[in-house]
Order: structure tokens, then C-alpha cells, then sequence
């Protein structure tokens, strides 16, 4: 009979040191495929077969592929094992084997059949771009027999930046695992019941397989405030002015800018219209804000957005644009002339001469 005791410990201990090299490998190590020298200890008697192949797991996508940029989002990857034996060597030679020899080398072949299996699945995402970062570590897939997918997906967690231009985006996929790498089977003799004192040497190897995953930025609209202009006095209603750009890859149609006037400003008009917008193109807006008279002279954000149809005709709203400008202590009645002083001093000499030479006419007709 088998002995299941002496089986467990045996492959108990491969499978922990194997788990081992799992689990201390680096995130980003390439780990190839490792045909293990069998230890010198690993040798029962005669080994009947050498056999080809092993796992083969692929990984495809669950949902779209397809992402904004911006987004921070949890993937979704199906793993299946399509793993198969592709040829097998006998090591028996030409001489005839005993009826014990037989059985053993068909119990061999048996438990070779295993070697298609993938044990203890590691999967581990990679970006090789800085507009994409993965957030999550190596997820844990089980083991999968050849011709099954795995009962859960894996999950990984990414992060878009919202500078990404619009495109493909190949992520890397190492797929980690243990795999059967040679059996010998061991026995006293045949009987009714099967082999006596049968005795089972598993050695497991790791292997390692990558694929390209690829995220795809879609192209969209976006927006960028190009310039700011206008004095923003205390106490008094001012004139904004500010220039929006298209920097994305889609026109936009009517686009309508909003801004949000927080303290210390009020308006009564937050919206302006900046129309159709190709990529590159600009628009101005203008605002009419009321500064508080109790305004601090200081830097301000105001924050704004912009509702606009996109290519397909579906309304959209961007991100928030933040509009950096700075308040000035208020004005008196006379500084408000003192950008126009010479044109008011011209006038005065104007009148003045004008009311001497007809006050002087009607004297001289008078005299």
C-alpha cells in the first residue's frame, strides 16, 4: 500500500521551501523558469519516465480596458492554466521489467500526469511608465489545475495621473508559481492489494511566465487656465479676465466656464460662454466680481469648471480649474483719476483758456 505518511512529509517540506522562494522574491525580480538539479538524497530506485511540458497560465482582461485619465481604478484579470504534457522520454532502456517494475512505472506516469498543475499562483502587475502607478503588491491565486481558470480574479489597484496622454499603456504581468518537476516511485512487491511499502518522491520547481497587459487612456477634452488678467480692488466691482485652453485631443461644443465666488467675493453673473473649442484653441471669459471692503491684500484661488458637449454629444463637466489671483487695499475717489491726471489737468487748462477768451470778448464789447 501507499504510505500517505511518509508521502505528506515529503511533500510538505518541498512545498514550504517552495513557498519560501515565493513569497522572498523581489517584486521585480525576473525569476525564469528553474529546472532544479535533483538533490542527491532524491533517488528511491529507477526513474521510468522524463517528461516535457508544464503549466501555462494566461491572463485576460474582465470588463473595458479603456480609462480616463484621472481615474484610480480596480482591475479585473481571469487566469487560466492551459498547461499541457508535451512528450515524455522513457529511461527503462530496452531490457524487460518484472511485473513490479511495471506497476511502478505505470504509478510513475500517473503522478507525472500532475505536471501540467500550477501550485500557489503569484501574480504581480508592473507600470514601466510614471503616468501609471500600480498600488497593490503580489495577489495570491491558488493553484490551478491545466484546463481550468481560477474561481476569483485577481484585483490590482491603479492610479492614472491626470497628465497622461492619451494612448496605450503596456503594464507588466509575472505570474509566479510551483510546478511537479519529477516523480520517483519506490516498492518491496506486487500483491492483490497493490504495491507494498510504496514510497513517492515529488520534486516541485518554480516557474515564472509574463505577459503584457495593456491600459488604454481614452482620448477626451481637457482644459488649462493659459492667463489671468485684471485688478481685483477692495470694495469695488472688477472686471476678470481669463483665457481657457482645450489641451486635450477632442473638440469641444459649447462650452460654458462657471466659477464658484467664495469671501471675499460676490457676483451676480458666475458664468460665461466660451463656445466651440478645438484642441489648442483658446477662449477669454470675463467676470464682474464685488471685492469685500474688508478684503486682506493677498493671493486668492477661485475655483471654476467648465460644462461642455464632447465629440459623441454627451454632456460633460471638467475638473476643477483653480484660478490664482491676488486682491488690492481699496481706492479712494481721487486715485481712481490718477491713472488719467495729464488728461484732466489738459482739460482744465482747455476750459480755462476757452472761458478767458470769451470773457474777454464781452468785455472788450462792453468797453
Amino acid at each position: 500500500m501507499l504510505n500517505m505518511e511518509h508521502l505528506k512529509k515529503t511533500t510538505s517540506i518541498i512545498l514550504f521551501l517552495l513557498m519560501i522562494l515565493l513569497v522572498a522574491a523581489p517584486v521585480n525580480a525576473q525569476v525564469p523558469v528553474m529546472d532544479i538539479k535533483m538533490p542527491d538524497f532524491f533517488n528511491f530506485d529507477e526513474n521510468y519516465y522524463t517528461v516535457y511540458g508544464g503549466p501555462d497560465v494566461s491572463a485576460t482582461f474582465i470588463g473595458s480596458n479603456e480609462f480616463s485619465r484621472g481615474d484610480e481604478v480596480t482591475i479585473n484579470l481571469d487566469l487560466m492554466n492551459k498547461g499541457v504534457v508535451t512528450g515524455f522520454k522513457s529511461e527503462t532502456g530496452s531490457g524487460s521489467l518484472t511485473d513490479l517494475e511495471q506497476k511502478i512505472q505505470q504509478a510513475e506516469m500517473g503522478y507525472e500526469a500532475q505536471r501540467t498543475t500550477a501550485i500557489g499562483i503569484v501574480a504581480i502587475l508592473n507600470s514601466s511608465t510614471p503616468y501609471i502607478r500600480v498600488k497593490s503588491g503580489p495577489q495570491e491565486a491558488g493553484t490551478l489545475p491545466s484546463g481550468q481558470q481560477a474561481e476569483d480574479p485577481v484585483k490590482f489597484n491603479i492610479e492614472i495621473s491626470k497628465n497622461t496622454p492619451a494612448g496605450a499603456y503596456p503594464l507588466t504581468l509575472d505570474l509566479l508559481y510551483g510546478y511537479q518537476e519529477n516523480v520517483q516511485i519506490n516498492g518491496d512487491e506486487e500483491t492483490d492489494l497493490g504495491i507494498t511499502n510504496m514510497e513517492v518522491g515529488l520534486w516541485y520547481a518554480v516557474g515564472h511566465q509574463n505577459q503584457t497587459v495593456n491600459i488604454v487612456v481614452k482620448e477626451e477634452a481637457d482644459f488649462e487656465i493659459m492667463g489671468v488678467e485684471g485688478d481685483l480692488y477692495a470694495n469695488q466691482e472688477n472686471l476678470l479676465y481669463v483665457t481657457f485652453r482645450n489641451s486635450g485631443e477632442e473638440p469641444v461644443k459649447d462650452a460654458i466656464v462657471r466659477i464658484s465666488a467664495d469671501t471675499p467675493f460676490s457676483t451676480t453673473d458666475d458664468q460665461a460662454f466660451l463656445g466651440s473649442l478645438a484642441p489648442g484653441e483658446t477662449a477669454k471669459a470675463l467676470f464682474k466680481l464685488k471685492t469685500d471692503g474688508s478684503a486682506v491684500p493677498k493671493a486668492y484661488v477661485i475655483n471654476s469648471e467648465i460644462r461642455y458637449e464632447d465629440s459623441d454629444g454627451h454632456s460633460q463637466i471638467s475638473d476643477t480649474l483653480k484660478i490664482q489671483t491676488r486682491t488690492l487695499p481699496a481706492r479712494s475717489a481721487l486715485s481712481g483719476l490718477s491713472g488719467n491726471i495729464w488728461l484732466f489737468v489738459i482739460i482744465a487748462i482747455v476750459v480755462a483758456a476757452a472761458g478767458y477768451v470769451v470773457y474777454g470778448r464781452l468785455f472788450k464789447n462792453k468797453g
